[in-house]
């Protein structure tokens, strides 16, 4: 499904990076730390603990308070408003709260963000509905996402955020309103855009989806990040 796109490099780079709360209260700290491309990691750690706050540091929805953030060689706080979109187009977000277009359905919410790109209307349609049967909504292309329930709104925004191939991946509890066979299957796309080269980048609460997958697990913890193998087991097998 996804061409070929593997890089043996830096594909965002924290230095000495600090974020800092008005109050003063250190969300990071002089932390340091390379995500390289194509590899998948888990994201983990208590409520309030920072998970989303890294995620916007890579995207640039945050500046840093001290040190820098380098994201396809880039120095994220170097970013102006008007290269926003371009610089973003090359990464996949899928977010909590979904964020999808009340007023168009299910297709043309996952098709639009490939349209964005120059793909034609055509071209475009045919993509989401493939990644929309994919994800178990073939049946609903036409709903708006009023009419959905928010696990099927969270697959939507899944769809739209793979649908470009993106270098990278960052998704935000991505599974956190799906039951398991749900988080598994999504799982297993996750997987085949890794396979092909994206770098993903995943928080998530479910202990038991991180323990099921042979990926990375970085625990945020006191402003650092403490990496540690996250081991398959014999679990992983029910959901295939």
């Amino acid at each position: 499904m996804f061409p070929q796109q593997r890089q043996s490099v830096e594909i965002v780079k924290f230095e000495h990076v600090g974020l800092y709360y008005s109050s003063g209260h250190a969300v990071f700290y002089d932390l340091n730390y390379s995500f390289f491309a194509g590899a998948f990691y888990f994201l983990t750690g208590p409520s309030g603990v920072g998970k989303t706050s890294l995620l916007k540091l890579i995207y640039r929805g945050l500046k840093t308070s001290e040190g820098k953030v380098s994201v396809f060689g880039k120095d994220v706080n170097t970013v102006g408003c008007s290269e926003l979109p371009s610089f973003r187009q090359r990464m996949g977000l899928v977010f909590q709260d979904c964020r999808l277009i009340d007023h168009l359905s299910a297709l043309d919410n996952v098709a639009l963000a490939l349209r964005i790109t120059g793909t034609d209307t055509r071209r475009s349609r045919n993509y989401a509905k493939e990644l929309l049967h994919w994800v178990g909504l073939g049946d609903h292309l036409n709903s708006l996402p009023p009419q959905l329930s928010d696990g099927q709104k969270q697959r939507i925004a899944i769809a739209r955020a793979v649908i470009t191939r993106p270098l990278l991946l960052l998704a935000d509890e991505p599974t956190g309103n799906l039951d398991a066979h749900s988080s598994y299957r999504l799982m297993s796309l996750f997987e085949e855009l890794n396979k092909m080269g994206t770098s993903i980048i995943l928080a998530t609460h479910n202990q038991a989806l991180v323990s099921a997958f042979p990926y990375v697990e970085l625990k945020l913890y006191q402003g650092q990040i403490q990496a540690s193998p996250a081991f398959s087991n014999q679990y992983r097998r029910e959901f295939y």
